[in-house]
């Protein structure tokens, strides 16, 4: 069976590569150069970034008379280059420039608003035991995967796909659809961000105090439904979002909203009219800005009272909670959407490094930066929710002692109060008299605490309610507005650059330049979002947050664990990772890609079914009359949507193998981008490794060193013999 599977690979190869041999000469060709010598010492040449650019350590291989070591060859290399007519592939311009911009991607919204609610809820401080544990066996080894497969083989996520295996190329176009859905309603929060750091320029901010309804005698009282919920529900619900009470009523269109809603398509395409050129520039704003607001608000926060009571709430563990299965599945969930996984941006982002590029060591640094990030937000919330539940709970002891003194006078401390409701006789001013028993308000600082949303939720009702308490307040919300703007705008970049990378390395529209694609793509997206801008428009991207990019982006991330350890072969695949860095990926990474990965993402779908199916879904609709939400059922529709939101999704990865294997070419891309592999591994001093009983056992290794369980039409690379 192993020599049918060779025969079959190799012809495979013959017949979409029949330029080989001209290849070999070529990088025959590459190899040959020598070192420019002048009076005995190297001459370096001014470069760029992805060729030679002295601003990224490159360790590109260079070849010379004599064999260099590698630390003179680190100091005095002048890196290599496509030669003889190939393409090199645009490049970033320059290391930092890189990694602000896969931190910016990486860090988001989620960090700040998901990531403080979902500890507090599942144990404090023991739910960071799950949460690190996912990020070792699920986190870092997919980002690690995704970085290292697109700086390998240095196309965007359909091409990575398609040159993996031609039956694999579905999982690109899935990548790029559920980007594309993503994308589409996740401008609707900077858009809301945008919303309100205009109105935070006010002299007063309009979600300090209800508004007043005024009468033709000129009194005036608060408005009704702003009384019986808070000016910050009030100004979120009525005044922003323009709520109807019923997703199948959407009542009005929202005009603020949707103007909003252009201005950040227009400011999300000029950042990448011109591709990673512009956007590569913007990061340095959009990805080091957040860090210094938190930091502000940071130190702003520990001087608050009743900050320590908010950071012993979220950070006291509940050792209890560790043994519960939905905390280690909202951790697990956490981990994977907070880095961003399988939306392609990683793989698009990671082909336009240098192919000597230490992904390894990008991996590690962003993964824990996203994780710390998480840690950091989640202390200077919770601070900051600490001060307010301290306010709150004051306040609320005030009135009810007010009360109490006027009914019983000082001595009320040592007395016990009937239940409300009841007759009770008190004595006043040395007079019996008879009273009802006041409702009395429940004063605890713990259900304040407890009382942490998640999502909008928490930035644009609990946390602006906070900000209220501070002096100043209109520069505090200035400032966290513009930091939610920034920490979205730049995942928005990634998310997006994953979608037009895959339809420019699909050649769809081969004469169009990019920008014009950019630009249609995004006035396409402006257009559909106006379905967010209408009374049941928050109930609409509710939907596509719970469901367009869930369920896919797991059953992605699964086949492209599948696709690396199954059909590539993860011993093929480090050898790649070797002559990159110089440096093997250890045994760890190769069974959390070939085993415990798809463990955890094949555990996570199986409890997520199983808690839909055990506790259902629905939306929380606002009910103006009780300034409230009320729990609803999702509509038919609704529910038929999110049907065609998945599929759509997730087909193409079946859909292109059938019919890959009925002959039928979706994707015409058979072009190999260029790649030095000898050179890499005469530089690095790579020998041949022999295969050892443990790769026999846990990889079914064979002794020449492919691997049983890959599958026949996988990708032929240039290095292959």
């Amino acid at each position: 069976m192993a020599n049918t599977a060779q025969l079959i690979r190799r012809q495979s190869s013959r017949d979409l590569y029949a330029q080989r041999s001209l290849e070999r000469m070529e990088m025959k060709e590459l190899r040959g150069r020598l070192v420019t010598l002048e009076n005995g010492h190297s001459h370096r040449p001014k470069v760029m970034y992805g060729a030679t650019n002295q601003a990224f350590e490159d360790t590109s291989p260079r070849q010379s008379s004599e064999t260099p070591s590698k630390e003179s060859s680190v100091e005095e290399r002048g890196g290599f280059k496509p030669e003889n007519g190939e393409v090199e592939r645009e490049s970033w311009d320059s290391k930092l420039t890189f990694l602000l911009a896969t931190v910016g991607y990486a860090v988001g919204l989620g960090n700040v608003w998901r990531f403080p609610y979902l500890a507090q809820k599942n144990g404090g401080g023991a739910f960071l035991i799950p949460y690190f544990v996912m990020l070792a066996i699920e986190g870092i080894p997919i980002f690690y995967l995704e970085l290292a497969i697109g700086q390998r083989l240095r196309k965007g996520a359909i091409g990575v796909w398609h040159q993996v295996s031609p039956y694999l190329g579905g999982i690109g176009i899935s990548s790029a659809v559920v980007s594309f859905n993503v994308a589409l309603y996740y401008n609707s929060i900077i858009a809301w961000c945008l919303f309100y750091f205009a109105q935070s320029f006010q002299a007063e901010l309009p979600w300090s105090e209800c508004p007043k309804k005024y009468f033709n005698n000129g009194s005036y009282t608060a408005e009704p439904e702003c009384a019986v919920s808070s000016p910050t529900q009030y100004f979120w619900y009525r005044t922003t979002l323009q709520i109807s009470e019923d997703i199948n009523y959407p009542e009005t269109f929202n005009y603020k909203i949707a103007l909003a809603l252009i201005v950040a398509w227009i400011l999300v395409y000029m950042c990448m009219i011109k591709g990673i050129a512009s956007s590569g520039k913007v990061v340095y704003v959009t990805a080091t800005f957040p860090y210094i607001v938190l930091v502000i608000f940071f130190f702003r926060g520990i001087t608050l009272k009743g900050m320590g009571d908010g950071l012993i709430h979220l950070f006291t563990p509940k050792w209890q909670r560790i043994l519960d299965p939905v905390v280690w599945l909202e951790a697990g969930t956490q981990i994977f959407f907070s880095l961003g996984l399988a939306f392609g941006g990683l793989i698009a982002f990671s082909s336009y490094n240098p192919v000597d590029n230490n992904c390894y060591r990008d991996a590690i640094m962003v993964s824990m930066t996203n994780c710390l990030t998480s840690m950091f937000a989640g202390i200077v919330v919770f601070s900051i929710i600490g001060f307010k539940a301290t306010m709150v709970y004051e306040k609320c002891l005030s009135e009810r002692n007010q009360t109490l003194l006027e009914m019983f006078g000082s001595g009320y401390r040592d007395m016990v109060f009937p239940e409300a409701g009841q007759n009770i006789t008190v004595g006043l001013n040395g007079s019996l008299t008879r009273l009802i028993m006041p409702h009395l308000p429940e004063c605890d600082l713990q259900k304040e605490l407890d009382n942490t949303a998640s999502g909008t939720g928490l930035a644009f009702i609990i946390f602006t309610e906070a900000i209220n308490q501070f002096p100043g307040a209109q520069f505090w919300s200035v400032l966290f507005f513009l930091m939610l703007f920034t920490l979205g705008i730049d995942s928005q970049f990634g998310t997006l650059e994953g979608v037009v990378t895959s339809i420019v390395d699909m050649k769809l529209f081969p004469n169009l330049r990019k920008e014009y694609l950019t630009g249609g793509i995004c006035l396409l997206c402006c257009l559909l979002s106006m379905g967010f801008a209408h009374g049941a428009g928050s109930y609409i991207f509710l939907l596509f947050d719970m469901y367009s990019g869930n369920f896919p982006l797991l059953i992605i991330a699964l086949f492209e664990c599948i696709g690396i350890s199954y059909v590539y072969g993860v011993n093929r695949f480090a050898d790649d990772i070797e002559a990159m860095t110089g440096q093997r990926p250890g045994i760890y990474w190769l069974i959390c890609w070939k085993y415990l990965s798809p463990l955890a993402m094949i555990s996570i779908l199986i409890s997520s079914f199983a808690e839909l199916a055990v506790e259902g879904s629905g939306y929380d609709a606002w009910i103006s009359s009780e300034g409230d939400t009320v729990r609803k059922p999702w509509p038919v529709w609704a529910i038929l949507l999110v049907l065609v939101l998945v599929l759509a999704s997730v087909l193409w990865i079946p859909g292109l193998a059938i019919c890959r294997y009925f002959g039928i070419q979706v994707i015409d891309d058979e072009e190999r981008a260029w790649f030095p592999a000898e050179d890499l591994r005469v530089f690095h001093g790579i020998e041949p490794h022999p295969v050892t009983s443990l790769q026999t056992i846990l990889f079914c290794t064979r002794p020449d060193g492919t691997e049983g369980c890959c599958w026949p039409g996988c990708c032929e690379t240039d290095d292959e013999e």
